[in-house]
């Protein structure tokens, strides 16, 4: 089995809906995100997967948060924008891309240096 991974960046602007704290108000951050995925097999040259198309696939998705409010953005705008919901909405949104033979492991998604959230589906 191999496990191969991208990572990236995006900035946004969010605020907690609900949350008694500075995080309930308007703020940004650089986000990272980690798209890990794992395959059985490799190609004749070697590879098991293009880690540009992986981080092409990615950036796709993100692509669409990068500079936003993501607040305003849907599925945001009717849901919190919690790491946690942004690691499964990554997830939800890379696996859709994903070539036949390749499983989608995990999504992490840093707001800083010091606090990220994985998600996977068994």
């Amino acid at each position: 089995m191999f496990r191969t991974f991208i990572e990236t960046r995006f900035s946004a602007a969010h605020r907690l809906v609900g949350y008694d704290g500075h995080c309930g108000r308007v703020h940004g951050h650089t986000w990272k995100v980690r798209v890990e995925v794992e395959m059985n097999q490799i190609n004749d040259i070697g590879i098991s997967i293009d880690f540009k198309e992986l981080k092409k696939m990615a950036e796709s998705v993100i692509d669409r948060l990068d500079h936003q409010d993501i607040n305003t953005v849907a599925p945001f705008d009717t849901r919190n924008p919690t790491a946690e919901h942004l690691a499964r909405y990554i997830h939800q949104e890379v696996v859709k891309r994903l070539p036949a033979g390749v499983r989608l492991a995990q999504v992490t998604v840093w707001e800083s240096d010091h606090h990220a959230v994985s998600y996977f589906e068994p």
